[in-house]
């Protein structure tokens, strides 16, 4: 692929995923954190499957229970969590915390045995002390933090199940449909759990749509091509992007004064990412092909 296309694709899918914290944010104050999401997903996964009716569907009700597992936590568990935890924290603090899902990747990987290379376990030490710094000086441990811990961790577990059932299927056709059922659970539980409204105007109009067609469907298909057409561990090594650009978004959108520390958190959290998916110009071990593999597969999901 051109050098020029590819820098230019690469920036415009980690500028979109990292606008999608700011503007969930900025559709919350007119709606609720789960029936935003919610609707996002149904009509993200719905127009997904759609597009992909003409690919091999899921067969069997075994097949229905892995995407609707996934669902559970991919759509409703990251960004369910991700939403709420912005109600106490900015955008942008959401960003970074979710951005260290590769490093709770390694720590797993190591629980189950497996054996990194110390710049991975020097990118995990990095990009936790990131996070402590981003919260720690706070000296508490507010709600906020607590969430979107909880949808890094959904993250993690997300990629597990989707490195176990991936194989079996097609990568859009699970995507759509993983969204489409993770959709409709969130709105079962913004229904059950939240006292749902949602405040039409052109705001809440502009965010939905910008959710649904640019965060999630353009960025899908973008980001897909991309895995497609170059190298994957490269590619997947540029999302320390992403809480870049939501920060900086965050600022622009919403007003959000972010403090010295939470630059200082950001960076080193940023840089910690890049260690852990940094294959370095050397043969890679079997260790950090796995992982770079799983996080491909992760993200061919993500939208």
């Amino acid at each position: 692929m051109n050098i020029y296309k590819y820098t230019g694709l690469l920036l415009l899918t980690t500028f979109l995923m990292g606008t999608a914290y700011p503007a969930a944010k900025l559709g919350m104050m007119h709606t609720t954190p789960l029936m935003l999401m919610g609707l996002r997903f149904l009509f993200a996964g719905g127009l997904l499957a759609v597009f992909s009716a003409k690919r091999p569907q899921p067969r069997g009700a075994k097949s229905w229970l892995q995407i609707l597992l996934l669902g559970l936590f991919q759509s409703v568990g990251v960004m369910g969590f991700t939403a709420y935890s912005m109600r106490w924290i900015t955008s942008g603090e959401s960003a970074i915390i979710s951005s260290t899902s590769p490093l709770m990747l390694i720590l797993w990987g190591a629980l189950m045995g497996t054996a990194y290379r110390v710049r991975q376990w020097f990118g995990v030490v990095i990009g936790f002390i990131g996070v402590v710094i981003t919260f720690g000086i706070h000296l508490s441990v507010n709600p906020g933090m607590v969430f979107a811990l909880a949808g890094a961790a959904s993250f993690t577990v997300a990629t597990l199940i989707i490195n176990h059932i991936g194989p079996a299927f097609d990568k859009r056709v699970l995507a759509a449909y993983q969204m489409l059922l993770g959709g409709v659970m969130l709105l079962i539980f913004s229904f059950a759990g939240e006292k749902p409204s949602f405040e039409l105007n052109l705001t809440s109009a502009s965010v939905v749509l910008w959710l649904v067609l640019f965060c999630s469907i353009i960025q899908f298909t973008t980001w897909f091509y991309l895995l497609s057409h170059s190298d994957p561990g490269k590619t997947s090594l540029f999302l320390f992007l992403v809480p870049i650009f939501s920060v900086i978004f965050s600022w622009l959108l919403l007003g959000e004064q972010i403090a010295w520390y939470v630059y200082v958190g950001g960076a080193l959290t940023c840089v910690g990412v890049f260690l852990v998916n940094w294959q370095g110009s050397s043969n890679s071990q079997p260790a950090e092909e796995n992982l770079s593999g799983t996080l491909q597969m992760q993200e061919e999901m993500e939208a």
